[in-house]
């Protein structure tokens, strides 16, 4: 059995929809979720062109995939949802999930490199991190969230949602 740390993320269509559905399909094909943040509505990183905010949401999984065949799957699922990959790396997505950690080690192939290479520079990925895993040790960097936090340059925004005035499918009337 072995953990990993996901990050999924939507800024098209019904963002908290998108996370509900990512939730439970990983649920269902990943593992169990262990830990869950909250939702955060954050900036978007990364843009040249100006787009709607991500909703993000941080979790902790247990799973029996390998680092692999968890990317294989979790890419099918993020084109379940209707996510289509093009040529640009920062485009508008109805969901995106990041493999941020697969217990503490180190992978780099062609495919794929964890930890998320560039998440130690993502305020929004540490701080939602930070909520559910703060003392988790970074096992290139050496360093917990909560310091990787502290010391992330990044100054985008990052707020919690709290949904006080119904759900974004109701705002929307959906």
């Amino acid at each position: 059995m072995s953990f990993v740390y996901l990050l999924t993320g939507s800024n098209l269509g019904n963002r908290e929809g998108n996370l509900r559905k990512a939730k439970s399909m990983i649920e269902a094909r990943i593992g169990n979720i262990l830990a869950l943040s909250a939702v955060y509505e954050t900036e978007p990183w990364g843009f040249t062109e100006e787009t709607n905010a991500f909703f993000n949401q941080a979790m902790k999984v247990s799973t029996l995939l390998s680092p692999i065949e968890l990317l294989d799957e979790l890419l099918n699922i993020e084109r379940e949802l209707g996510r289509e990959r093009k040529m640009h790396k920062y485009e508008p997505r109805e969901i995106d999930i990041d493999i941020l950690f697969y217990d503490d080690q180190l992978i780099e192939t062609k495919r794929l490199i964890i930890p998320h290479p560039k998440m130690h520079l993502r305020r929004f990925t540490l701080a939602i991190l930070q909520e559910i895993e703060p003392d988790f040790i970074h096992p290139a960097l050496k360093k917990d969230i909560s310091t990787l936090l502290k010391e992330c340059g990044d100054e985008s925004w990052v707020r919690r949602c709290t949904y006080e005035r119904g759900s974004e499918s109701e705002r929307e009337g959906r």
